[in-house]
């Protein structure tokens, strides 16, 4: 298998324009809304490591699904009972607020679907699900990074770029159009005045380093409301910003808090992607309890934070979750799930269709499993990618075919995805 990793040497001016700012973001103009008060915007959230789908929304009236998935399968009796969303399907117990999404008509389900990618490995899975291509090696660009391209020279969308939430940019979002890169901090806080040093320094010796950083600490700010009034993030101990990676449950909120305030902005992006790591539960994954709902239930609550914090602008937004690849209907014998290949596709927002879990469903017999071990995919991720783009931003199929998913003219977008 060839090694898919980046290797750059950036430039110190580098590493700090694209750690910092990225483009002039306090020079953008500020756009008039759309005649109908419509400004859509989407944020796509992957889950790195491979999402067991089969427990995050469990097919309860499937007769082959408690045998397969053993003690993590979920269901609708004892006291971690799976929430119900329809007659065959229900939601991890983890997610109260996307099941109440769903019955609001604000969230839907993409059942046993998978990207175009057919082997196992977590390093191509990512490259394929981010990059938007029929298959790995291709980390230049991502998906949505292109999507921004795709639209008209002036479009306000494009021009408000995009914003990539993390300690670097993730490949989805990787491309020419400008990006705003932001992180949640997860180090000690430094002193109150060390910004203030540094931008004084930079303003003497380097203009371009200054306005960037510049940018940076107006994107942090505003990200984290850090200002007279406002309701800053703070923790329950005191310091300024709190702790945890993007894998936690404290840095899943944060991450959403901080994003949603950046998007909610009037001249704020219109695009956004989150990546959340720890996906990959070999051991002990647990069901409506244990390792998977305790992550299910932060990627739920940076859902509620999105819904909290994007505020009019709820309205007009759809959140797509989606992970490499799913995992094996059958539990292994360490109490966890293998790589697999069918799983789920998460969406949210107030301009989601939703109420619908959306699926063909294959069936879990053996004969039924893809090479017998794996949920089998009948929809396409791209497909559910393709029918939010277009239906949010107006890309046609032809764009989306080509340029942004190339060589995938044969997949159709899912359309009627957005309300």
């Amino acid at each position: 298998m060839s090694l898919l990793c980046e290797t750059p040497h950036p430039s110190r001016r580098a590493v700090l324009m694209t750690g910092g700012a990225l483009f002039a973001w306090a020079y953008l103009p500020r756009f008039a809304r759309a005649a109908d008060n419509r400004d859509p915007r989407l944020i796509v959230i992957v889950l790195r490591g491979a999402l067991d789908g089969l427990s995050a929304v469990g097919p309860i009236g499937d007769p082959d699904y408690a045998g397969l998935h053993g003690d993590i399968a979920l269901s609708l009796a004892g006291p971690h009972a799976a929430l119900p969303l329809d007659g065959f399907f229900a939601v991890n117990p983890a997610m109260p607020v996307f099941a109440r999404l769903f019955k609001d008509k604000q969230a839907a389900v993409v059942h046993a679907a998978a990207t175009g990618y057919r082997e196992r490995s977590h390093f191509d899975g990512q490259d394929v699900l981010e990059s938007g291509f029929a298959g790995p090696g291709h980390v230049a660009t991502g998906w949505l990074n292109r999507a921004l391209e795709s639209l008209p020279a002036g479009d306000r969308v494009a021009t408000l770029g995009g914003l990539a939430v993390g300690p670097s940019t993730p490949l989805v979002i990787r491309g020419a159009a400008p990006v705003l890169g932001w992180a949640p901090q997860s180090m000690p806080a430094p002193a109150s005045d060390l910004a203030a040093r540094v931008l004084d320094l930079y303003q003497h010796r380097d203009l371009v380093l200054a306005m960037a950083l510049q940018n940076g600490l107006d994107a942090d700010r505003m990200a984290l409301d850090d200002r007279p009034g406002g309701n800053a993030i703070k923790p329950k101990d005191g310091a300024m910003k709190p702790k945890g990676g993007l894998g936690s449950a404290a840095g899943m909120r944060q991450a959403a808090q901080g994003a949603a305030r950046l998007i909610a902005a009037d001249d704020g992006p219109r695009v956004a992607a989150l990546v959340f790591d720890g996906w990959d539960t070999h051991v002990n994954e647990g069901g409506a309890t244990g390792r998977l709902a305790t992550l299910l239930g932060s990627l739920d609550g940076a859902f509620e934070e999105f819904e909290k914090g994007l505020g009019e602008r709820w309205k007009d937004t759809a959140i797509v979750a989606v992970t490499e690849f799913g995992r094996t209907a059958r539990i292994n014998g360490t109490v966890g799930t293998d790589h697999g290949t069918g799983t789920v596709v998460l969406l949210a927002g107030g301009a989601i269709k939703g109420g619908r879990v959306i699926a063909d469903w294959p069936g879990l017999k053996p004969a039924q499993l893809y090479q017998q071990r794996d949920l089998a995919p009948t929809s396409d991720v791209r497909a559910v990618l393709k029918g939010l783009l277009a239906d949010q931003f107006g890309l046609s199929a032809a764009v989306l075919g080509d340029k942004v998913f190339p060589e995938s003219a044969g997949v159709k977008p899912m359309r009627d995805l957005i309300a």
